[in-house]
Order: C-alpha cells, then sequence, then structure tokens
C-alpha cells in the first residue's frame, strides 16, 4: 500500500490533490455530524456560533479558510511540496465548509434542512467525484491524447471542441450526472448527447415539449416514460443515500433552534 501511494500519489505529484480530497470529506463528514448533532440538541455537543443575534454560517469559516489557503497555496507552490500539500488540506476544509451551505448561497435563504438544501449535498458529491477522477488520472476532455495522434494538425483542438460541444448538449439534455463524468469518460457524452433529453430539460422545452415552436406529444410522452420508469428509482436511491449520509432535508427542525 505505501509503495502504491509513493507512486501514484507522491512520485507523480497528486500528494496536495490527495489532500485536498481526503480534507473536503472528512471535513464534510464531521460538519454534517457537527450539524445533526446541534438539530438533535444534543447538551454536551458544541452549540451554533452566535455573534450577538447574529448566527454566523460555516460558510463563513470555510470562505475564510478558502482564502488563507489559496494564497497560502500560492506562496509556497515552488517551494516545499508538503507546505503545499498542507495548504491544500486548508483549501479542502473550506470548500466542504462552503458546499455544505451551498443551497443557502444559491437561494440566498437558510434552506440547510429544506428540501432545496439536498443541492448543498449534491455540490459535495459532483465534487468528490470530479476529483477523484482526478486523482486516479483521468482528464477532462481528453486533453492528454497518445503521443502519434497529440502531433497530428488539429487533431487535439478539434477532439477538445467536439467533446465541448457533446458535453453541454448532454447537459442541456438535463443529463447532469452524465455530463458530469462524460468530461473525463467521452464515450458517455456521445449516448447522452444521442439519447432522448428529459422531459424537464432546456433543451426539451426548446424541441419537442408543449410550450415548444414545434412540440411532439410523442417524444414527450417517450421520455416522461422513461423517466418514470429509471429516473425515479435513481433520483430515490440518491436521495436514500443522501439521507444516510447528511439527514433527513424535508423535516422541520427542532423547535428553538435558529439554524441546524
Amino acid at each position: 500500500m505505501g509503495d502504491w501511494f509513493a507512486a501514484r500519489i507522491v512520485d507523480s505529484g497528486r500528494l496536495p490533490l490527495f489532500c485536498f480530497f481526503a480534507a473536503l470529506i472528512l471535513a464534510f463528514v464531521f460538519t454534517r455530524i457537527n450539524v445533526r448533532l446541534i438539530r438533535a440538541r444534543v447538551r454536551w455537543w458544541f452549540s451554533n456560533v452566535n455573534v450577538g443575534d447574529v448566527h454566523v454560517h460555516h460558510v463563513v469559516f470555510g470562505v475564510v479558510l478558502m482564502l488563507f489557503g489559496g494564497v497560502s497555496g500560492l506562496v509556497v507552490a515552488e517551494g516545499s511540496v508538503g507546505w503545499h500539500a498542507v495548504t491544500a488540506a486548508v483549501f479542502g476544509v473550506g470548500a466542504a465548509l462552503v458546499l455544505d451551505e451551498f443551497a443557502l448561497i444559491l437561494h440566498l435563504r437558510d434552506v440547510y434542512w429544506s428540501e432545496e438544501g439536498r443541492a448543498s449535498v449534491d455540490a459535495v458529491f459532483v465534487a468528490v467525484a470530479v476529483t477523484g477522477m482526478l486523482l486516479i488520472g483521468l482528464r477532462p476532455l481528453a486533453w492528454e491524447l497518445p503521443e502519434p495522434l497529440s502531433t497530428l494538425p488539429f487533431f487535439a483542438p478539434g477532439v477538445l471542441v467536439a467533446n465541448l460541444l457533446l458535453a453541454v448538449a448532454t447537459l442541456l439534455k438535463g443529463k447532469i450526472w452524465t455530463g458530469l463524468v462524460g468530461l473525463f469518460v467521452p464515450v458517455l457524452l456521445v449516448v447522452g448527447a444521442v439519447r432522448l433529453a428529459r422531459p424537464a430539460s432546456p433543451w426539451a422545452r426548446w424541441s419537442f415539449a408543449p410550450e415548444a415552436r414545434r412540440p411532439n406529444p410523442g417524444k414527450m410522452a417517450r421520455a416522461l416514460r422513461r423517466e418514470q420508469r429509471w429516473r425515479h428509482p435513481v433520483i430515490r436511491a440518491k436521495i436514500a443515500v443522501q439521507e444516510f449520509v447528511s439527514g433527513r432535508h424535508d423535516l422541520p427542525s427542532p423547535r428553538r433552534i435558529k439554524r441546524h
């Protein structure tokens, strides 16, 4: 294990990225444990941070840590790898605190435990997934091609542009995870761009939904059937995982709890 870590992480220059990845996950897990204990009003646990009547959300501490870690990383980037890894870990902790309240930033109101608050968990899952794929050596949009292909004129820029267009089409069709993972596994972008759009996606509204210029009831009915058959079970499974990790987001908080 030690030899694998040294070869795949340290020697490849990915130690700072690994430290960011580990700090992001650990800080998110600790934060969720913290807020769930606060919500349960466990007396021996930490309370919310308040300055007078103002509750200080942990996104504030996250922004401070991200600034500190980011600027410090710029300062030590050309120096010690160890210190660079430390600053990356600090940045990861700050990123976890910020992303854990992503829904608050998105809606500009405290929706932490409401249904809209699931957007925060989605944001953390996306960050973990993307960082994990970078950590194992995948690169987005196939910017690193085999040597014979990369030397062909205009081939590499053409592949990059083609993958980017496929990614945009996939995302416009409402296939968020397919689009994000497809940035690293381009064959998924082809599948996502070719297949029928989700019924609530921008692509559907423009091309075949009832409000489109040329509605297509047949396509809309097929998209709704696919949504019901395939998408809804996946969403239920995703919500179950979210609630296991971060708690229920559609239940009212106990009384006298101003925040979490």
